[in-house]
């Protein structure tokens, strides 16, 4: 056996995944005693096909297989409605298979070794030991553009209060929403065991009774969001094929593009009319896709500028959405995203 591998040798009789040695899951040739032989026809991310890991985790494995953190059908269906029927077989040919798929996450990315990002590697979680958490290296590393850090505060400058209160991302976003259920979902909002404010914070069990007034007059008609998203958040604009997206601090407030009549936030995407001009498709239904989405801003505290006075949205109309502050050069949807109550 080639014996110039890293590992913590203890694991090699305390976790189970190693017991059967090194090949098994990453192949190669373990009678050998050189390095190039003992490395011939290795596989670098064994468990990029989950069928590897359901040898022993079956269940688990057949959901995931169908999770959109494997097939980020996501990135698919999000942007597909701005192309015609040619365009879109040419997106996913050209485009979502040769990179958006590059993205997918297998189970070894949050269970063995960090992915890597941009460029960055952190490298192996603890040894190669099979680690079941670890959120700075794993969740913090994909959703580390926008999610972590609102979370934590390092965007926007105000943690959210779950993160002060020693909360990770796995107390909301559990296991069933993770791995998936079996169910090939089109995107993350339409996932069932998504996590919800009012799942921990039923309606009628506010500690006052201003609260309660306040909740039950604005109701579906405004998301939690809206009023306690706390600081500005990332949006991200002019994406390009193999040339990135550029990104600035916002905080918007207008139509839920899902729920029209309900109040929420919205963070701008980066897709612009060019953005997929390199690999032929001119998004021929580019203006019927509005920019701005409903987004839940990982920034929430108790009090804002928004639940101190009522006079921040409904006099002032403060972080609102207006004619002047559509994006520039945006979609002609947009404007259906502007909300004024007082029409």
């Amino acid at each position: 056996m080639y014996k110039g591998f890293v590992i913590d040798l203890s694991l090699l009789n305390s976790d189970p995944h190693l017991s059967q040695g090194c090949t098994t899951c990453h192949k190669g040739d373990d009678k050998a005693t050189d390095r190039t032989k003992a490395h011939s026809g290795l596989v670098k991310r064994p468990s990029d096909d989950p069928e590897l890991c359901a040898v022993c985790h079956p269940d688990v494995a057949a959901n995931y297989s169908l999770s959109l953190h494997y097939t980020t059908a996501g990135f698919k269906n999000g942007v597909r409605p701005r192309f015609s029927e040619s365009e879109a077989a040419i997106y996913d040919k050209k485009v979502f298979e040769q990179s958006c798929r590059s993205c997918h996450a297998s189970c070894g990315d949050c269970h063995v070794k960090s992915p890597t990002i941009s460029g960055v590697d952190i490298g192996l979680l603890s040894g190669h030991k099979f680690v079941r958490k670890d959120e700075a290296k794993t969740c913090a590393l994909c959703h580390g553009g926008r999610v972590y850090p609102e979370f934590n505060g390092d965007y926007g400058g105000n943690a959210d209060v779950h993160y002060q209160k020693g909360m990770s991302c796995v107390d909301c976003h559990k296991a069933a929403g993770l791995h998936g259920n079996g169910v090939a979902y089109p995107d993350m909002r339409a996932v069932a065991e998504k996590p919800t404010c009012v799942g921990c914070h039923p309606a009628g069990a506010e500690a006052s009774d201003k609260a309660k007034q306040a909740h039950a007059v604005h109701g579906d008609k405004v998301s939690c969001s809206a009023c306690h998203s706390s600081a500005e958040y990332r949006g991200c604009s002019s994406c390009h094929l193999g040339e990135g997206a550029t990104d600035a601090p916002m905080f918007v407030l207008g139509r839920n593009p899902r729920m029209p009549g309900q109040l929420t936030t919205l963070r701008l995407v980066p897709t612009v009319r060019d953005t997929f001009a390199k690999a032929g498709i001119a998004q021929a239904n580019y203006d019927a896709v509005q920019n701005l989405w409903d987004s839940v801003p990982h920034n929430t505290k108790k009090r804002t500028d928004r639940t101190r006075d009522c006079a921040t949205c409904h006099d002032q109309q403060a972080h609102f959405l207006t004619v002047d502050s559509l994006p520039v050069g945006g979609a002609e949807a947009n404007k259906a995203l502007i909300f004024n109550f007082r029409k």
